[in-house]
């Protein structure tokens, strides 16, 4: 059970450690091993649901074409909420003019993301009522939360002994810091 949430934490983690490294044959091999590492995680998880909910085959095979078709809606619009929230960190750095219409539109784009969260997350429940029993889909939402649980706890846990830099210090600086004697970068419009 362990080595799950570990492969969890890499899977959700090696993305975000990737697009530090300056070494493009590097960023494609992390990120299919990362690919690798999901789909591993993601069947494992089906098969725990399947058993605990006590899912027919027609059942599981519906279940498993909505958590493919919905986690990769999922997954890219979190993508976009990253390079949102980190392109709005750098417009706000300290002692740089922040172009306020940038901040407005990540700030609009950031708050339209949490909106199509929730879509996805009402698509998904309407799709699974057709085919889960209402209980089935309650165990499922609280299998499903305490998975993401454990996996955010796991990377607040990382970060803690990492630093915001990474391993080896490297990567991106934290959003406050520049190098001493380096003026500010250009905004985009």
């Amino acid at each position: 059970m362990k080595r799950l949430w570990m492969l969890s934490l890499a899977v959700l983690l090696t993305p975000g450690l990737a697009a530090q490294q300056p070494d493009a044959p590097r960023q494609r091999s992390d990120t299919g091993e990362a690919e690798r590492l999901r789909a591993q995680i993601e069947q494992r998880f089906s098969q725990r649901v399947q058993e605990e909910l006590k899912l027919t085959p027609d059942q599981a095979t519906k279940l498993r074409a909505s958590q493919e078709r919905f986690g990769a809606r999922r997954r890219a619009l979190a993508r976009q909420q990253i390079a949102r929230r980190r392109a709005l960190e750098d417009q706000m750095e300290p002692g740089v003019a922040a172009n306020a219409d940038s901040v407005r539109k990540l700030m609009d784009g950031i708050q339209a993301g949490r909106a199509e969260m929730l879509k996805i997350e009402q698509d998904e429940g309407q799709e699974m009522s057709g085919y889960l029993t209402p209980v089935q889909r309650a165990r499922y939402q609280r299998m499903r939360e305490h998975f993401m649980q454990r996996v955010n706890d796991m990377r607040r846990e990382r970060r803690g002994r990492m630093g915001p830099a990474g391993p080896g210090g490297g990567g991106r600086m934290g959003p406050r810091m520049r190098p001493r004697g380096q003026g500010p970068r250009p905004r985009p419009i």
